[in-house]
């Protein structure tokens, strides 16, 4: 069984703990870097845990691909 990779995506201060667990953190400050750091994500990563605002920048963008193979969820204010 093939287990896949976390990764942490959103500011810096909400998402670098998580590398301490093995999350591959991508630090993104603004909306444009959340986008490109989504479609930057490395292969074997199967769920993501945004922050807030890191979802919101996400759900603000058409252009990003509605479905996903990637589970994610967002983090508690």
């Amino acid at each position: 069984m093939t287990v896949g990779r976390v990764a942490a995506l959103g500011e810096r201060a909400r998402v670098a703990g998580l590398a301490l667990a093995g999350a591959v953190v991508l630090v993104a400050d603004d909306p444009e870097a959340v986008r490109r750091a989504w479609r930057s994500l490395p292969d074997g990563v199967d769920l993501v845990i945004l922050t807030p605002a890191a979802a919101e920048a996400l759900r603000q963008d058409p252009g990003l691909p509605a479905g996903s193979r990637r589970l994610t969820t967002v983090m508690p204010p």
